[in-house]
């Protein structure tokens, strides 16, 4: 049986797509009290495996739409969506549907 929930959420490997690695893929997620990571901009952090799936554009927009909201505002943290709600179309190959973000599963 597929785990799914709270467990799946603590056993998936999160990066933060805003920041790369030298020899490719992403830091991990996060930031310490460090001076090293003093200096880091606000993480936007998804599942490795969805990060791997994301285009660069979709990374960039993703990223850019976490850092322009104001962060931590009452003392909570900020969330955007991964996926812009008027963009990111994709469309499948086979069928030739257009399809939104990544899971769903209708037709535009």
């Amino acid at each position: 049986m597929a785990e799914s929930g709270l467990k799946k959420w603590f056993s998936q490997n999160w990066v933060d797509i805003g920041s790369k690695k030298k020899g490719g893929g992403f830091k991990k997620c996060g930031r310490s009290k460090q001076k090293a990571d003093a200096k880091r901009k606000y993480p936007k952090c998804v599942p490795a495996a969805k990060a791997a799936r994301m285009s660069e554009s979709q990374r960039k927009s993703a990223v850019k739409r976490k850092r322009s909201k104001a962060q931590g505002v009452g003392g909570k943290p900020t969330n955007v969506k991964t996926f812009a709600a008027n963009g990111g179309l994709m469309y499948n190959k086979r069928s030739g549907q257009a399809i939104r973000g990544f899971g769903f599963k209708g037709v535009l």
